[in-house]
């Protein structure tokens, strides 16, 4: 059947000489996966190969079958045209970043409208920022909501936080357990949305050993996640 949904790609990879495996969060379908034919032979070809660009917010008309793992577009054109995430240096390090964690966390093939949204609106308000040396920080920790492990907030005043438990704690109970600067970095954190993320500064130090540590919770809580190829990458453009 068609249907018709928007999309985020997360990924794309070639396949034989002239077809591409584009990998989308969609916001009827969840995770799809999409096989193009022949994109790669033709200059018109390469005009749509330009559309799937890495967190690309597209609009597409897709013939989706059951129980398939790839599937056919019969339209694709842009949703929302970025005006800096895919120029600047600095973002499209992020975008890179958060594409591969995205790649490797987000599994369902259903409808998730919620995090649809939270992807969708975040990426937007990237788009148009001049300061965001922390928002993948925050991203993080936001995505932890969608995919169920979310920090418990009870007891915030302890002076621990476990990462393999989720919670914070008034004594360490294992070697997951920490404080000092993280901690009052999670805990600003926390308490932040994305406008008001300017308010925090952290140095580069603080930045990258926050990112290990949330990069660790990640793992922890999902297993078969493992750092991203693009994090030194990442550390190399904000240090």
């Amino acid at each position: 059947m068609l249907i018709t949904t928007n999309a985020i790609v997360l990924s794309k990879l070639r396949y034989k000489d002239n077809d591409l495996i584009v990998k989308c969060y969609t916001q009827q379908l969840g995770l799809v996966s999409f096989l193009l034919r022949g994109v790669l032979k033709s200059k018109k070809g390469n005009t749509k190969v330009a559309y799937f660009q890495l967190l690309s917010q597209l609009q597409i008309v897709t013939a989706y079958k059951n129980n398939r793992s790839l599937h056919s577009l019969k339209e694709v054109r842009p949703n929302h045209i970025y005006t800096s995430l895919h120029t600047n240096i600095l973002k499209s390090a992020i975008v890179m970043f958060l594409s591969e964690v995205l790649s490797s966390t987000l599994q369902e093939e259903e409808q998730n409208e919620s995090l649809y949204s939270f992807l969708e609106s975040a990426l937007l308000w990237l788009d148009t920022q001049f300061e965001y040396s922390n928002f993948h920080l925050l991203f993080l920790i936001k995505l932890t909501k969608y995919l169920g492990f979310y920090p418990d907030l009870t007891n915030m005043e302890w002076h621990h936080f476990n990462l393999q438990e989720g919670r914070f704690e008034l004594k360490p109970s294992n070697k997951y357990s920490f404080d000092g600067d993280n901690l009052i970095l999670l805990k600003n954190l926390l308490g932040t949305t994305f406008d008001t993320l300017n308010n925090i500064k952290i140095n580069v130090r603080q930045r990258q050993a926050f990112l290990a540590m949330i990069l660790k919770y990640y793992e922890l809580h999902l297993g078969s996640f493992k750092n991203p190829k693009s994090l030194q990458i990442l550390n190399q453009v904000f240090s």
